[in-house]
């Protein structure tokens, strides 16, 4: 029920009407913020409320900094102009203030590390797989790969003829496995398993991501240092070092409208986080400028040298390989692979899951490879997953959730042509509770690979993988 009008509680103010001669009128300029007031019609501001209350806010942050330098400039003093502008004010004050910077240029001389992450728990068994031993064909009667069908590697061990087009970068010496690499953690569970490798220690402790104080060791870098193609940031990023996401360099770009009207709201969003420390002032400065590299890169039209094949993992490498070739400082790049929980019907050489994702793979790192060029050996791939597969099959014709796994590393700098790591055989006395042993911890491959790519000194190492001492594991030249 509403309530009638008093003369101490008056009635609502009239809804203002559009001024239709004026619909065009931006906020540019501190006078006006200050025409404005408080029951501006954000229609008036821009094309929409959104990029109206965005040019309003930053247009009164702007005239709220130009009265404190006025009243500093008159001889106003600290004390009393802080008594001025209340407590809200002072937060803003307490601090001298900060324009962020975000800068471009060449990469480094030690390239660039592309971490691919398959979400699921590869079968690391159906990848590079021990042919000769013969516990293996009788632990997997349906789904064993036949000896006869794998491409020759060394130390016994075949690729699976579904990566194919990697097996001639083993011959360059650009293509390198670790098998029987785990986490410190003995843990099946997806969730628990992604956490410990993602943050790159066990399930207590640091909750940074490893790639994160990787980063903080590195120092600064341009926009693009540290990116991961996709959705959203991948776990290993999380943490205080600057990153990006994005999907394409296509789709990283303002939403709403383009040309002239997007320059105001960007000029806008910049003039709203700076002149002093907000907390996002150094993200949106680094969005802004990663923005405007996007929007050159684009013009510049470059097309692949390779073709990839269809498919979301194909389109996210391409897109890698593109912003290396250009220059924009990337340093660390990550994507993530999903569809590698193969309970059920993993299939053979013939058909089936792991043939389906094995050839998807296979046929977007190769693309990968010929499109970079050269390039390639200024570029490490990192290949892994949270864990392995129990050796035997279960009764659907899959795998289920184990340790030890698999790691391929592929580009340049890499001592390749050589399956690293320990390895016995696959005896049901060897097995940890019927899974392939951890006998290579994960962090001592990424800590190898970390100091030959990124140029992290040894010293740092200890920062990157708390409470674990590296031991050598010889995956890179």
């Amino acid at each position: 029920m509403t309530r009638p009008p008093t003369p101490d509680r008056p009635g609502p103010s009239p809804r203002p009407t559009p001024d239709r001669t004026s619909a065009g009128r931006y906020l540019t300029c501190p006078e006006d913020a200050r025409a404005a007031g408080p029951a501006v019609d954000l229609r008036r501001l821009g094309p929409t409320a959104a990029d109206g209350a965005v040019r309003a806010a930053a247009a009164q942050v702007t005239a709220d900094e130009a009265d404190r330098r006025d009243a500093w400039s008159r001889g106003m003093s600290r004390r009393a102009f802080l008594a001025r502008v209340g407590i809200g004010g002072a937060a803003a004050l307490s601090t001298p203030f900060v324009t962020a910077r975000a800068s471009f240029g060449q990469p480094g001389a030690t390239g660039t590390l592309v971490v691919v992450f398959l979400r699921g728990g590869m079968d690391g068994l159906s990848v590079v797989v021990p042919g000769a031993d013969p516990h293996l064909a009788a632990a997997r009667p349906r789904i064993s790969v036949p000896p006869s069908a794998l491409l020759p590697l060394d130390r016994g061990f075949g690729l699976n003829p579904a990566l194919a087009p990697l097996h001639p970068l083993w011959g360059r010496k650009q293509l390198a496995v670790v098998h029987g690499v785990s986490t410190p953690d003995v843990s099946r569970s997806h969730f628990q398993a992604q956490d410990c490798l993602e943050r790159g220690g066990s399930s207590t402790g640091t909750s940074e991501g490893w790639l994160d104080r990787v980063l903080d060791a590195m120092g600064p870098g341009t926009t693009f240092r540290s990116l991961t193609v996709g959705a959203t940031a991948t776990r290993a990023l999380a943490g205080d070092q600057p990153t990006l996401s994005l999907t394409s360099l296509e789709w990283f770009k303002l939403g709403g409208p383009e040309g002239e009207i997007a320059a105001r709201t960007t000029d806008a969003l910049s003039a709203l986080y700076s002149g002093f420390e907000h907390p996002l002032t150094a993200d949106v400065a680094a969005t802004l400028a990663g923005l405007d590299t996007a929007a050159l890169l684009l013009a510049q039209g470059d097309q692949p040298a390779s073709t990839y094949p269809d498919g979301d993992f194909a389109d996210r490498l391409a897109e890698v390989a593109r912003l290396v070739k250009a220059d924009v400082g990337v340093r660390v790049a990550c994507v993530d692979v999903g569809g590698w929980d193969m309970h059920t019907n993993l299939g053979t050489v013939e058909g089936g899951a792991m043939k389906t994702e094995l050839t998807k793979l296979g046929e977007s790192l190769a693309a990968f490879a010929q499109d970079l060029g050269d390039r390639f050996d200024d570029v490490t791939v990192v290949v892994m997953s949270e864990f392995g597969r129990r050796v035997e099959q279960n009764a659907n014709a899959g795998t289920d959730h184990g340790h030890g796994g698999v790691v391929l590393l592929l580009g340049g700098g890499l001592a390749g042509g050589t399956v690293h790591g320990a390895w016995q055989d696959l005896h049901p006395d060897v097995l940890d509770r019927g899974d392939v042993p951890g006998w290579t911890d994960f962090r001592d491959v990424l800590a190898e690979v970390v100091t030959t790519r990124l140029g992290v000194g040894a010293g740092a190492i200890p920062t990157v993988f708390p409470g674990h001492q590296a031991q050598p594991v010889g995956v890179t030249a």
